[in-house]
């Protein structure tokens, strides 16, 4: 399928894209390629001033309802910003698990006063959000999740550990995973708990990655408090609200991500002219079946578009993420013997070395390939399930 845009909708992109124009100079016009997977340390600061100039003047939260400091964008307004965004080259935003994951999450799940407690302070960029999810004995599993919330008073206590915690570092909250139900397992007992981290039973400790960077972090609990109505979706409801919360994260922002992906493939035909592995027929191959495979992942973000994402999230992130790790093999192919040689002191890789580094980590995290496909079987082609101790 491919959509269609009324002359509102491209009125609507001339809008965005004559904004992005108008502003995307002087100090902002450094910052056109920073951020991005394997390198949000680039210029974060920076971004962070430019996410917020976007909030001054509107840009911010767009698919949100009105009512809730968005701009009710329809879908296909949706997409022309993201588009719109990417093609601009304009730095990837800081705000995103506010934005994207958070904020949907709490218009959809959470209480009056939750909403107007923090919904004003995501658009507004004052406030950053880290998802506390995965944790060393919970990873894909997430319903083996062990950090545990205990009420005293009007307060909630958190104990326990959470790992890949993108961006804690930035962050003043996160959104975590805890079982409040004392004997509970599995699904049952789990809550979504809104935690303050700054705080000094919180501990964020960066994760040093093989792109010398450290963009996931381990978060440690100690004895942590939140106030008792920080709940979302109600006690005991927290495995609904975090499957929300990962359907919104697979919606349609994976079109401008999918934007950023053709221009890593561009990035590797370039690679390959100029380095001459282009005449190799086995890795003109391998381009041409990149193409193939972009293509496949666009249409079927396409068909799926709109709202919460169900069972379609675990097709959306299964394709994406193997044909992302295989663009990074396909980029060192590209660049021959020179992926192997990196910048003099101090360590530094050139573009398509933090792609083929970071990308390995693709189908590991968000859901394993292989929990993907677990969810694909067995809740969407109705397969037997798994033996499972």
């Amino acid at each position: 399928m491919e959509l269609t845009y009324s002359a509102e909708d491209e009125a609507f992109r001339a809008e965005i894209r004559t904004w992005l124009e108008a502003n995307l100079i002087g100090k902002f016009a450094e910052l056109r390629g920073k951020g991005g997977s394997g390198r949000e340390h680039e210029a974060f600061e920076e971004r962070l001033e430019w996410n917020r100039h976007m909030a001054a003047a509107g840009w911010s939260c767009v698919a949100w309802p009105v009512e809730y400091g968005g701009r009710g964008l329809s879908i296909q307004q949706q997409v022309i910003f993201h588009e719109e965004y990417a093609r601009s080259g304009a730095p990837a935003r800081v705000n995103h698990l506010g934005e994207e994951l958070l904020g949907p999450t709490l218009i959809e799940h959470g209480t009056a006063e939750q909403k107007a407690r923090f919904l004003p302070t995501i658009v507004a960029v004052e406030e950053l959000w880290c998802q506390g999810y995965s944790e060393p004995g919970a990873g894909s599993d997430l319903a083996a999740v062990a950090t545990q919330a205990r009420l005293n008073g009007d307060q909630w206590v958190v104990n326990g550990q959470k790992v890949w915690t993108s961006l804690a570092q930035h962050a003043q909250w996160c959104f975590v995973v805890a079982r409040t139900e004392e004997g509970s397992s599995r699904h049952a007992g789990l809550s979504y708990l809104l935690v303050p981290v700054d705080q000094p039973g919180v501990e964020v400790r960066p994760i040093l990655q093989l792109t010398g960077t450290s963009e996931f972090n381990e978060v440690f609990f100690t004895d942590a408090v939140t106030d008792a109505d920080l709940v979302v979706g109600g006690a005991g409801n927290g495995w609904k609200v975090a499957m929300a919360t990962l359907g919104f994260e697979r919606g349609v922002s994976t079109l401008a991500q999918q934007i950023a992906f053709r221009a890593e493939l561009d990035l590797v035909i370039e690679t390959a002219k100029k380095s001459g592995t282009i005449d190799d027929p086995i890795l003109r191959d391998a381009i041409v079946r990149a193409h193939q495979g972009l293509e496949i992942i666009r249409l079927h973000a396409l068909r799926t578009l709109g709202g919460e994402q169900g069972l379609n999230a675990s097709v959306t992130k299964l394709l994406w993420a193997r044909w992302h790790r295989d663009l990074g093999e396909l980029a060192m192919a590209a660049e021959g013997a020179l992926s192997i040689l990196v910048k003099e002191a101090p360590y530094e890789l050139d573009e398509l070395q933090t792609l083929f580094l970071f990308s390995r980590s693709d189908t590991l995290y968000g859901g394993s390939d292989e929990v993907q496909r677990n969810v694909i079987a067995e809740r969407i082609l109705g397969l037997p399930r798994e033996a499972r101790a």
